[in-house]
Protein backbone atom coordinates (compact mmCIF):
# COMPACT_ATOMS: atom_id res chain seq x y z
CA UNK A 1 0.00 0.00 0.00
CA UNK A 2 2.98 2.43 0.84
CA UNK A 3 6.50 1.73 -0.50
CA UNK A 4 9.30 4.68 -0.06
CA UNK A 5 12.28 3.68 -2.34
CA UNK A 6 15.93 5.68 -1.37
CA UNK A 7 13.88 9.26 -0.85
CA UNK A 8 16.05 11.72 -0.15
CA UNK A 9 15.44 15.44 1.05
CA UNK A 10 18.24 18.42 0.49
CA UNK A 11 17.47 21.62 2.18
CA UNK A 12 20.47 23.69 0.54
CA UNK A 13 23.53 21.01 1.64
CA UNK A 14 21.73 20.14 4.56
CA UNK A 15 19.66 16.55 4.04
CA UNK A 16 17.07 16.15 6.26
CA UNK A 17 16.41 12.67 4.78
CA UNK A 18 19.18 10.61 3.14
CA UNK A 19 17.92 7.07 1.24
CA UNK A 20 14.65 6.44 3.49
CA UNK A 21 13.51 3.07 2.19
CA UNK A 22 10.53 1.14 3.72
CA UNK A 23 7.17 -0.16 2.71
CA UNK A 24 3.52 -0.47 4.57
CA UNK A 25 1.51 -3.32 3.54
CA UNK A 26 -2.27 -2.99 3.55
CA UNK A 27 -4.26 -2.74 6.85
CA UNK A 28 -1.09 -2.71 8.95
CA UNK A 29 -0.55 0.03 11.56
CA UNK A 30 3.24 0.79 11.06
CA UNK A 31 5.16 3.09 14.29
CA UNK A 32 7.36 5.96 12.73
CA UNK A 33 9.86 6.97 15.14
CA UNK A 34 12.63 8.97 15.65
CA UNK A 35 14.24 12.34 17.69
CA UNK A 36 13.03 15.75 17.38
CA UNK A 37 15.04 16.41 13.92
CA UNK A 38 15.83 13.34 12.70
CA UNK A 39 13.28 13.45 9.62
CA UNK A 40 10.00 12.41 10.79
CA UNK A 41 7.97 15.31 9.79
CA UNK A 42 9.76 15.77 6.42
CA UNK A 43 9.36 12.23 5.18
CA UNK A 44 5.29 12.61 5.99
CA UNK A 45 4.69 15.97 4.54
CA UNK A 46 6.72 13.97 1.07
CA UNK A 47 4.11 11.00 1.88
CA UNK A 48 1.19 13.60 1.68
CA UNK A 49 2.75 15.48 -1.21
CA UNK A 50 2.98 18.93 1.02
CA UNK A 51 6.96 18.77 -0.11
CA UNK A 52 8.55 17.04 -3.03
CA UNK A 53 11.31 15.03 -2.35
CA UNK A 54 14.84 15.71 -4.10
CA UNK A 55 15.17 12.60 -5.15
CA UNK A 56 13.85 9.03 -4.39
CA UNK A 57 10.19 7.56 -4.87
CA UNK A 58 7.27 7.32 -3.17
CA UNK A 59 3.86 5.27 -3.51
CA UNK A 60 1.09 5.32 -2.13
CA UNK A 61 -2.53 3.31 -3.29
CA UNK A 62 -0.43 2.44 -6.29
CA UNK A 63 -0.23 6.19 -7.37
CA UNK A 64 3.41 7.87 -7.49
CA UNK A 65 3.18 10.80 -4.99
CA UNK A 66 5.09 13.59 -7.32
CA UNK A 67 3.30 12.16 -10.47
CA UNK A 68 -0.03 11.84 -9.49
CA UNK A 69 -0.27 13.76 -6.39
CA UNK A 70 -4.05 14.64 -6.58
CA UNK A 71 -4.49 11.13 -6.38
CA UNK A 72 -3.04 10.10 -3.76
CA UNK A 73 -4.24 13.20 -1.93
CA UNK A 74 -7.91 11.84 -2.59
CA UNK A 75 -6.67 8.38 -0.90
CA UNK A 76 -4.91 10.07 1.79
CA UNK A 77 -5.95 11.05 5.61
CA UNK A 78 -3.09 13.35 7.25
CA UNK A 79 -3.20 14.75 10.74
CA UNK A 80 -0.17 17.04 10.86
CA UNK A 81 1.49 18.10 14.40
CA UNK A 82 -0.84 20.94 14.64
CA UNK A 83 -4.21 20.19 13.28
CA UNK A 84 -5.65 22.24 10.77
CA UNK A 85 -8.56 23.25 11.79
CA UNK A 86 -10.64 26.66 11.14
CA UNK A 87 -11.50 27.95 14.28
CA UNK A 88 -14.52 30.17 13.65
CA UNK A 89 -16.61 26.98 12.48
CA UNK A 90 -18.83 24.07 14.03
CA UNK A 91 -16.92 21.27 14.17
CA UNK A 92 -19.70 19.36 12.19
CA UNK A 93 -19.89 22.09 9.48
CA UNK A 94 -15.97 21.98 9.50
CA UNK A 95 -16.37 18.19 8.81
CA UNK A 96 -18.55 18.89 6.01
CA UNK A 97 -16.03 21.08 4.58
CA UNK A 98 -13.67 18.80 4.79
CA UNK A 99 -15.81 15.90 3.12
CA UNK A 100 -16.67 17.90 0.53
CA UNK A 101 -13.40 18.90 -0.25
CA UNK A 102 -11.76 15.81 -0.16
CA UNK A 103 -14.88 14.33 -2.82
CA UNK A 104 -16.83 12.51 -0.79
CA UNK A 105 -20.28 12.47 -2.75
CA UNK A 106 -23.02 14.57 -1.07
CA UNK A 107 -25.10 11.94 -0.49
CA UNK A 108 -22.80 10.24 1.59
CA UNK A 109 -21.49 13.15 3.40
CA UNK A 110 -23.94 13.19 6.41
CA UNK A 111 -23.28 9.79 7.15
CA UNK A 112 -19.58 10.33 6.88
CA UNK A 113 -19.30 12.63 9.60
CA UNK A 114 -21.40 11.10 12.03
CA UNK A 115 -19.11 7.87 11.81
CA UNK A 116 -16.50 10.29 12.01
CA UNK A 117 -18.16 12.15 15.18
CA UNK A 118 -18.72 9.18 16.81
CA UNK A 119 -15.44 7.42 16.04
CA UNK A 120 -13.74 10.25 17.73
CA UNK A 121 -15.89 10.40 20.15
CA UNK A 122 -16.97 14.75 19.60
CA UNK A 123 -20.49 13.82 18.34
CA UNK A 124 -21.80 15.78 21.70
CA UNK A 125 -19.47 18.80 20.54
CA UNK A 126 -21.01 18.68 17.09
CA UNK A 127 -22.16 22.37 17.15
CA UNK A 128 -19.41 24.07 19.29
CA UNK A 129 -16.94 26.49 17.93
CA UNK A 130 -13.61 24.53 17.23
CA UNK A 131 -11.97 28.09 19.16
CA UNK A 132 -13.92 27.02 22.25
CA UNK A 133 -12.54 23.16 22.57
CA UNK A 134 -10.12 22.42 24.64
CA UNK A 135 -6.54 21.20 23.39
CA UNK A 136 -7.36 17.83 23.22
CA UNK A 137 -11.05 18.56 21.94
CA UNK A 138 -9.06 19.98 19.13
CA UNK A 139 -6.88 17.04 18.61
CA UNK A 140 -9.89 14.93 17.99
CA UNK A 141 -11.46 16.97 15.76
CA UNK A 142 -8.14 16.85 13.51
CA UNK A 143 -8.17 13.08 13.94
CA UNK A 144 -11.46 13.22 12.82
CA UNK A 145 -11.02 15.04 9.52
CA UNK A 146 -8.30 13.01 8.59
CA UNK A 147 -10.63 9.87 8.72
CA UNK A 148 -14.25 11.75 7.17
CA UNK A 149 -13.25 10.56 3.51
CA UNK A 150 -12.33 6.88 4.62
CA UNK A 151 -9.15 7.21 3.15
CA UNK A 152 -7.18 4.00 1.96
CA UNK A 153 -4.24 5.49 4.09
CA UNK A 154 -3.36 7.40 7.20
CA UNK A 155 -0.84 9.36 8.36
CA UNK A 156 -0.85 10.70 11.87
CA UNK A 157 1.82 12.97 13.13
CA UNK A 158 2.53 12.91 17.22
CA UNK A 159 -2.10 12.43 17.53
CA UNK A 160 -2.04 12.35 21.48
CA UNK A 161 -0.58 15.52 21.94
CA UNK A 162 -2.19 17.63 24.35
CA UNK A 163 -4.52 14.34 25.67
CA UNK A 164 -4.99 13.21 29.15
CA UNK A 165 -4.65 9.86 29.84
CA UNK A 166 -7.97 8.68 29.29
CA UNK A 167 -7.77 10.19 25.86
CA UNK A 168 -5.22 8.75 24.90
CA UNK A 169 -6.26 5.20 25.66
CA UNK A 170 -9.68 6.32 23.01
CA UNK A 171 -7.37 7.35 20.35
CA UNK A 172 -4.93 4.36 20.74
CA UNK A 173 -8.40 1.92 20.16
CA UNK A 174 -9.87 4.12 17.53
CA UNK A 175 -6.07 3.33 15.83
CA UNK A 176 -6.44 -0.08 16.29
CA UNK A 177 -10.31 -0.15 15.24
CA UNK A 178 -8.92 1.17 12.14
CA UNK A 179 -6.20 -0.88 11.00
CA UNK A 180 -7.12 -3.57 8.36
CA UNK A 181 -9.60 -1.50 6.60
CA UNK A 182 -6.68 1.15 6.48
CA UNK A 183 -3.42 1.74 6.09
CA UNK A 184 -1.66 3.87 9.17
CA UNK A 185 1.60 5.26 9.35
CA UNK A 186 1.88 6.52 13.40
CA UNK A 187 4.29 8.96 14.21
CA UNK A 188 4.55 9.58 18.49
CA UNK A 189 7.16 9.79 20.95
CA UNK A 190 5.18 7.78 23.41
CA UNK A 191 6.90 4.59 22.96
CA UNK A 192 4.45 1.97 25.21
CA UNK A 193 1.61 3.43 22.41
CA UNK A 194 3.80 1.85 19.97
CA UNK A 195 4.08 -1.86 21.22
CA UNK A 196 0.27 -1.31 21.91
CA UNK A 197 -0.81 -0.27 18.68
CA UNK A 198 1.50 -0.46 15.85
CA UNK A 199 2.61 -4.05 14.17
CA UNK A 200 6.11 -3.21 12.94
CA UNK A 201 8.03 -0.15 13.69
CA UNK A 202 10.29 1.83 11.55
CA UNK A 203 13.02 4.02 13.43
CA UNK A 204 14.51 7.09 11.57
CA UNK A 205 17.61 8.76 12.82
CA UNK A 206 19.45 11.46 11.66
CA UNK A 207 17.52 11.13 8.29
CA UNK A 208 18.25 7.78 7.58
CA UNK A 209 16.27 4.69 8.64
CA UNK A 210 18.17 2.23 11.27
CA UNK A 211 15.66 -0.14 11.88
CA UNK A 212 12.33 -1.49 10.59
CA UNK A 213 10.65 -4.55 12.14
CA UNK A 214 8.16 -5.76 14.47
CA UNK A 215 8.39 -4.86 18.31
CA UNK A 216 9.29 -8.19 19.09
CA UNK A 217 11.61 -9.06 16.64
CA UNK A 218 13.46 -5.48 17.74
CA UNK A 219 13.49 -6.36 21.36
CA UNK A 220 14.77 -10.05 19.99
CA UNK A 221 17.31 -8.86 18.13
CA UNK A 222 18.69 -6.75 21.36
CA UNK A 223 17.72 -9.32 23.53
CA UNK A 224 21.49 -10.19 24.71
CA UNK A 225 21.09 -7.68 27.26
CA UNK A 226 18.06 -9.64 29.07
CA UNK A 227 19.03 -11.65 32.22
CA UNK A 228 18.29 -11.21 35.87
CA UNK A 229 19.96 -9.19 39.18
CA UNK A 230 20.24 -11.23 41.97
CA UNK A 231 20.91 -10.70 45.74
CA UNK A 232 23.18 -13.15 47.45
CA UNK A 233 24.84 -13.78 50.45
CA UNK A 234 28.10 -15.91 48.73
CA UNK A 235 31.71 -14.41 47.48
CA UNK A 236 30.98 -12.82 44.03
CA UNK A 237 33.75 -15.24 42.25
CA UNK A 238 32.27 -18.25 43.67
CA UNK A 239 28.39 -17.14 42.50
CA UNK A 240 29.67 -16.60 39.07
CA UNK A 241 31.90 -19.77 38.85
CA UNK A 242 28.49 -21.49 39.46
CA UNK A 243 26.48 -19.52 36.79
CA UNK A 244 28.65 -18.86 34.01
CA UNK A 245 28.95 -22.44 32.69
CA UNK A 246 25.08 -23.03 32.35
CA UNK A 247 23.77 -23.52 29.40
CA UNK A 248 22.07 -19.67 27.99
CA UNK A 249 24.47 -17.76 30.29
CA UNK A 250 25.86 -15.25 28.37
CA UNK A 251 28.30 -13.50 31.02
CA UNK A 252 27.92 -12.87 34.96
CA UNK A 253 28.83 -9.72 36.74
CA UNK A 254 29.29 -7.77 39.97
CA UNK A 255 26.94 -5.05 40.53
CA UNK A 256 28.15 -1.54 42.79
CA UNK A 257 25.46 -1.20 45.78
CA UNK A 258 25.96 0.81 48.78
CA UNK A 259 22.71 0.04 50.07
CA UNK A 260 23.17 -3.53 50.60
CA UNK A 261 23.95 -5.32 53.67
CA UNK A 262 27.06 -6.68 54.96
CA UNK A 263 28.18 -9.54 52.90
CA UNK A 264 25.47 -9.40 49.96
CA UNK A 265 26.18 -8.69 46.87
CA UNK A 266 24.51 -7.86 43.45
CA UNK A 267 24.95 -10.16 40.40
CA UNK A 268 24.03 -9.33 36.98
CA UNK A 269 23.34 -12.23 34.91
CA UNK A 270 22.96 -11.96 30.67
CA UNK A 271 21.64 -14.72 29.06
CA UNK A 272 21.97 -15.66 25.53
CA UNK A 273 18.90 -14.08 22.81
CA UNK A 274 15.80 -16.48 23.27
CA UNK A 275 16.95 -18.33 26.34
CA UNK A 276 15.36 -18.69 29.80
CA UNK A 277 17.97 -19.64 32.48
CA UNK A 278 16.20 -18.88 35.36
CA UNK A 279 14.84 -22.15 36.30
CA UNK A 280 18.88 -23.14 36.45
CA UNK A 281 20.08 -20.33 38.05
CA UNK A 282 17.91 -20.51 40.86
CA UNK A 283 18.49 -24.77 41.16
CA UNK A 284 22.28 -24.26 41.20
CA UNK A 285 22.20 -21.52 43.61
CA UNK A 286 20.39 -23.48 45.92
CA UNK A 287 21.51 -27.00 45.23
CA UNK A 288 25.17 -24.68 46.31
CA UNK A 289 23.41 -23.77 49.61
CA UNK A 290 23.51 -19.44 47.79
CA UNK A 291 21.20 -17.58 49.96
CA UNK A 292 19.38 -15.93 47.26
CA UNK A 293 17.31 -12.74 48.72
CA UNK A 294 15.84 -11.56 45.36
CA UNK A 295 15.65 -12.21 41.90
CA UNK A 296 14.56 -9.57 39.41
CA UNK A 297 13.88 -10.35 35.82
CA UNK A 298 15.05 -7.61 33.56
CA UNK A 299 14.10 -7.04 29.64
CA UNK A 300 14.91 -4.96 26.77
CA UNK A 301 12.16 -2.72 26.10
CA UNK A 302 11.37 -1.09 22.60
CA UNK A 303 12.42 2.43 24.33
CA UNK A 304 16.09 0.17 25.02
CA UNK A 305 16.16 -0.18 21.23
CA UNK A 306 15.50 3.49 20.71
CA UNK A 307 17.71 4.96 22.87
CA UNK A 308 20.73 2.52 21.37
CA UNK A 309 19.83 3.25 18.06
CA UNK A 310 19.26 7.00 18.37
CA UNK A 311 22.15 7.70 20.35
CA UNK A 312 24.83 5.44 18.56
CA UNK A 313 25.76 4.89 14.72
CA UNK A 314 23.79 1.35 15.08
CA UNK A 315 21.85 -0.08 12.54
CA UNK A 316 19.84 -3.37 13.06
CA UNK A 317 19.48 -5.64 10.83
CA UNK A 318 15.87 -4.90 8.80
CA UNK A 319 12.62 -6.99 8.27
CA UNK A 320 13.93 -9.61 5.21
CA UNK A 321 10.61 -8.11 3.69
CA UNK A 322 12.16 -4.66 3.08
CA UNK A 323 13.18 -3.45 -0.04
CA UNK A 324 17.44 -2.82 0.16
CA UNK A 325 18.28 0.80 0.83
CA UNK A 326 21.07 2.01 -1.50
CA UNK A 327 23.17 2.26 1.88
CA UNK A 328 23.19 -1.48 2.20
CA UNK A 329 25.13 -1.81 -0.80
CA UNK A 330 29.18 -1.43 -0.65
CA UNK A 331 29.19 -0.24 -4.06
CA UNK A 332 26.62 2.47 -4.06
CA UNK A 333 26.84 3.25 -0.58
CA UNK A 334 30.34 5.86 -1.37
CA UNK A 335 27.83 7.44 -4.36
CA UNK A 336 25.57 8.35 -1.51
CA UNK A 337 27.50 11.10 -0.94
CA UNK A 338 26.87 12.67 -4.50
CA UNK A 339 23.15 14.34 -3.96
CA UNK A 340 20.82 13.51 -6.43
CA UNK A 341 19.42 15.52 -8.32
CA UNK A 342 16.19 17.34 -7.59
CA UNK A 343 12.51 16.46 -9.87
CA UNK A 344 12.41 19.10 -12.68
CA UNK A 345 11.62 22.51 -11.64
CA UNK A 346 11.31 21.58 -7.45
CA UNK A 347 14.72 22.97 -7.05
CA UNK A 348 15.78 22.97 -2.92
CA UNK A 349 12.02 23.36 -0.90
CA UNK A 350 12.13 24.81 2.84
Amino acid sequence: MIEVEHLSKIYGSTPAIHDVTFRVEPGEILGFLGPNGAGKTTTMRILTGYLPATSGTARLAGFDVHESSMEVRQRIGYLPETPPLYPEMTVESFLYFVARIKGVERSDRRNRVNIALERCNIADKRKVLIHKLSKGYRQRVGIAQAIVHDPPVIILDEPTVGLDPRQIIDVRNLIKSLAGEHTIILSTHILPEVSMTCSRVAIINRGRIVATNSPENLVAQLGGGSGYELEVDRDVIEVKNLLQVLPGVRFVEAVAENYLPPNRHLIRVVSEPGTEPGRDIVAVLVGAGVGLYEMRRNRVSLENVFLELTTTEKTLESDPSEPRSQADSPVLADTQANVSEPHAGEGAQS
